[in-house]
């Protein structure tokens, strides 16, 4: 018996050593402190990939898919990291990139204004998203930069709805995390995933969120939960962050709205991911 006890405490502590191995030399990260020097702006970026892949792609057996993640107001580009893995343990090639910076003006709400005075805000996302991947480009140059997915939280998933207007022929999913601004692409050709708070703090602007019906017609999932705002980020309780980490594995494992929702299929996704336990 005492023999047995000691085999499978063996056995326990070397299938907890294989996890530690693989989630520690598994998905490799590296920061790139980038310059671009025609706008003078410095760009900080946190790349995740499998090890395995990016060799396959360094021998030419594999392109790695590539995801950008841009980070909400004040929030650092590191702390996706729970979103990053997801992507990068599915093959993809991960770039966080740090939008905002402290010398940045801060955010102003100018009711009238195009995206309530934010224009100007989104057009640097997207000029830090395209210097990104022209440094990934020279990098990697073994991965798909024409079919990019873009995640983004709050401002970041701002900057990436608006990426995806500016450039639909490149985006080939977009997954948001409380954007409040820049309504959705409506295209059945770019797969959408949104999770939105219930935070009364941060309010959804009228128009952003498509109306059920053309929802259902693009394809668009859009997943209701009952966390706050700031919860969608490394900050947030873990319950939460794995309540969406397993919902984006499902996503970008190819899963329809029925796979990811009990809702019946002839109503668009409107998923609850709760009720808690919350703190």
């Amino acid at each position: 018996m005492k023999r047995g006890i000691t085999v499978l405490a063996a056995v326990c502590l070397l299938a907890a050593g294989v996890y530690f191995a693989i989630s520690k030399w598994g998905i490799s990260h590296e920061t790139l402190n980038l310059f671009d020097a025609s706008r003078q702006r410095p760009v900080a970026v946190d790349l995740a990939v499998r090890r395995d892949y990016e060799l396959k792609a360094d021998d030419g057996f594999w392109k790695l898919p590539v995801a950008i993640i841009s980070n909400g107001n004040t929030v650092k580009n590191t702390e996706y990291s729970f979103l990053a893995n997801v992507l990068a343990a599915r093959g993809y090639l991960v770039a966080s990139i740090q939008q905002d910076l402290p010398t940045d003006p801060p955010l102003m709400t100018k009711v009238g204004m195009p995206y309530v005075g934010r224009l100007g805000v989104y057009e640097k996302g997207e000029a830090n998203i395209e210097f990104v991947l022209g440094e990934l480009k020279k990098r990697q140059p073994n991965a798909d930069y024409d079919h990019l997915t873009l995640v983004g939280h709050s401002n970041g998933g701002d900057i990436s709805m608006y990426y995806a207007k500016q450039h639909p022929e490149q985006v080939a999913k977009v997954i948001t995390l409380d954007n409040l601004r820049v309504p959705f692409v409506l295209s059945d050709k770019m797969k959408i995933l949104s999770f939105r708070s219930s935070d009364p703090n941060f309010k959804t602007d009228p128009g952003v969120l498509p109306d059920p019906e053309r929802a259902k017609e693009d394809g668009i999932d859009i997943v209701h939960t009952k966390y706050q705002h700031t919860w969608m980020s490394d900050r947030g309780p873990d319950a939460v962050k794995e309540k969406i980490q397993a919902t984006l594995d499902q996503f970008l494992g190819g899963a329809t709205s029925s796979d990811l929702s009990a809702a019946p299929t002839d109503k668009p996704l409107i998923s609850s991911l709760g009720p808690g336990p919350y703190p």
